[in-house]
């Protein structure tokens, strides 16, 4: 197999570059226009066949290689999130109220570094190498499926990608055969009381009264009503309701996600939230709306290539930091990639505690130990390559 670990890190400097530049350029999810050019004019440079506004704003990049044999397609994601950036650094946000918060800006980079390290050596490769730039991973629908539906896995045999992750330290790899991430789920639900005097609560039905029920009667549903060795959540994130001290309010609003790997369990817990809303509104004599919008399919890791994931990580970081990834509750749309190919999807510890990088994703303080895009780039270049051999 070909060894390009001398030539990755060779050019991780530029990689960090990419990143920081990036970072201080982010754009919104079905936004990354800047991105996409960012992308292409690097592959274009490099002499890789481009395809760009597939699916919408996504990059697609096709390395054909000297000799005959697989193709093989790696994806990173693009986007970022209307988090304004509270990090005191060179390379903070200049863009108001939007940040790279989860690391997709070094996702990018560490691709276009593998896309350039590979261009150099394409004489090589025993196949061909497919770059995956998605874009609107944040927001449901997604930029997957549309990528997808655009052509982006033709001609594709096996797809790999990789999460840099916070939770897990820097030099340490995870993953697993069969279920990974969870489907993530959203549901909003309007309430519809009857305001009035707060002195004369009889006289009303309170909406704030009647959501304050619905928060815990939904709690039952994972203490309950699943199976305690299932794993689901069910999480109210906000509850609007009211606008003074002494009004009753007339209306309320709540907004949640689901959280689940079982397909049949995800149906059932919505039976359950749509049942438990009505039944509660109608014992306090409120009427509702409720919004229910399924997510991203659960991500399945195909169970030949997580044995594979198992090797490459072992010859690359050892086998005490090449460990199975417990289930991650978080969502992601790579798995519609793994709904039409075989594949594996990865986290490579990106924390590091003496550093102060200890700030979970999706928080104003996020940030990477950026030796993990090194670390990154070497086992997605690593997992193509086995697949290859």
């Amino acid at each position: 197999m070909i060894d390009f670990q001398a030539d990755l890190q060779a050019i991780y400097e530029e990689m960090v570059g990419w990143r920081r530049y990036l970072h201080q350029n982010p754009e919104l999810s079905f936004h990354e226009y800047q991105t996409a050019d960012f992308v292409a004019t690097h592959l274009r440079s490099w002499d890789i066949e481009v395809r760009q506004g597939v699916g919408g704003n996504g990059v697609v990049g096709l390395l054909r290689g000297g000799e005959a044999g697989p193709t093989v397609a790696l994806r990173a994601d693009m986007d970022a999130l209307p988090i304004q950036d509270e990090k005191n650094c060179t390379y903070a946000s200049l863009t108001k109220g939007v940040m790279h918060a989860c690391g997709h800006d070094a996702h990018t980079s560490t691709l276009l570094g593998i896309a350039k390290v590979a261009s150099k050596r394409r004489a090589e490769l025993k196949g061909n190498l497919v770059f995956l730039f998605q874009h609107a991973e944040e927001i449901t629908p997604g930029g997957a499926d549309a990528m997808i539906q655009d052509g982006a896995l033709e001609g594709v045999d096996a797809v790999f990608g990789v999460h840099l992750w916070t939770p897990f330290p820097v030099g340490h790899v995870y993953s697993k055969a069969g279920p990974l991430m969870a489907a993530p789920d959203e549901f909003t639900i309007q309430i519809q009381g009857k305001g009035g005097h707060g002195g004369l609560p009889h006289q009303t039905i309170d909406s704030i009264y009647v959501a304050s029920q619905l928060v815990v009667n939904l709690q039952s549903i994972v203490s309950r009503q699943v199976d305690p060795i299932e794993p689901c959540v069910v999480s109210i994130g906000s509850f609007h309701g009211g606008t003074s001290f002494n009004v009753i309010a007339e209306t309320s609003a709540l907004s949640g996600t689901v959280r689940t790997f079982n397909a049949e369990l995800r149906q059932d817990v919505k039976q359950r939230i749509e049942r438990i809303v009505q039944s509660t509104c109608e014992m306090y004599g409120a009427a509702y709306e409720i919004d229910y919008k399924l997510g991203y399919p659960t991500v399945v890791n195909d169970a030949n290539e997580a044995s594979r994931f198992f090797k490459v990580g072992a010859a690359l970081f050892g086998a005490e930091a090449t460990q199975e990834s417990p289930l991650i509750m978080a969502g992601e749309d790579f798995s519609y990639y793994l709904h039409h190919r075989p594949g594996c999807y990865m986290f490579v510890g990106a924390g590091n505690v003496e550093a102060g990088i200890i700030h979970p994703h999706h928080h104003p303080k996020f940030d990477i130990d950026e030796k993990s895009m090194l670390n990154s780039a070497n086992l997605l270049l690593g997992m193509a390559l086995d697949y290859m051999a």
